[in-house]
């Protein structure tokens, strides 16, 4: 079994910056990615990036392009987002997920984190 946990998530204003992670522990083997997703209230959850855990290749939202970087730590099993010049339309919760490269880039990963709410002030 896989666990995710995500941490980072706060109040923060318009324009600033904050870095999520999200550290995988469990039996992990094989080709896999991890990315994150986002949902703001009364909207559905949005691919936001994603990482290839072997090669290090991304994929990013349009909306995020330029301001959000996906990194990883191999040792540490965990994936950082970090989000500059943060505006108010980024509020939502981030969800954290596992799985093979197609299905963490189309949100049907097996495996999700239980969320860190990220909140911009304008």
């Amino acid at each position: 079994q896989v666990q995710l946990v995500e941490s980072g998530g706060r109040l923060v204003q318009a324009g600033g910056s904050l870095r999520l992670s999200c550290a995988a522990s469990g039996h992990i083997f094989g080709s896999y990615a991890m990315g994150w997703f986002r949902q703001a209230p009364g909207k559905e959850r949005e691919f936001v990036t994603a990482i290839n855990w072997s090669d290090g290749s991304t994929d990013s939202a349009d909306s995020v392009k330029g301001r959000f970087t996906i990194s990883r730590d191999n040792a540490k099993n965990t994936v950082y987002l970090q989000m500059n010049s943060l505006k108010p339309e980024d509020t939502a919760v981030y969800y954290c997920t596992l799985g093979n490269q197609l299905a963490v880039k189309t949100g049907t990963g097996r495996y999700w984190g239980q969320g860190t709410q990220v909140t911009v002030s304008s």
